[in-house]
């Protein structure tokens, strides 16, 4: 956040997240759709560590294949056998692999979540983003 920054008192355009836009939307609503966008912006960030989750599993899962070859030169095979047996291309829950997780994740909360938060947003407020935050910079930069 910079306060130098002045929007030049020329410029008539405003964009669909401007305070001049947004005027029409009561407090209460603003906040709610404020709200509403946090919420959805958590659920960014937590479907981020869901592909980290997935990239980090998958990879520790590669690694075995060089941990069973080490096994494997040190002379302790059965080591080896047991890991390629039982841990080498696990299901990391029942059924699943972390793709699959993601996918579902993606496929179901996920894009439920960004669905009705579009669809309530486009009824309250002409389908324009951060009213409130918009409302917060006119606060902060006058």
């Amino acid at each position: 956040m910079t306060h130098d920054v002045r929007p030049d008192p020329a410029s008539s355009q405003s964009s669909p997240t401007s305070p001049a836009a947004s005027h029409d939307v009561d407090d209460a609503t603003a906040e709610a759709l404020g709200k509403l966008s946090e919420a959805l912006e958590t659920t960014e960030r937590a479907r981020g560590h869901l592909y980290s989750f997935h990239q980090l599993t998958g990879h520790a899962d590669l690694q075995l294949d060089e941990a069973v070859e080490l096994l494997r030169a040190a002379g302790h095979p059965e080591m080896a056998d047991l890991v390629t047996r039982e841990l080498i291309g696990l299901d990391v829950i029942p059924g699943r692999w972390t793709f699959q997780i993601v996918e579902e994740y993606e496929d179901g909360y996920h894009s439920s979540f960004t669905g009705l938060e579009k669809r309530i947003r486009d009824r309250l407020a002409g389908g324009r983003r951060h009213i409130h935050e918009a409302r917060m910079k006119e606060r902060r930069q006058s």
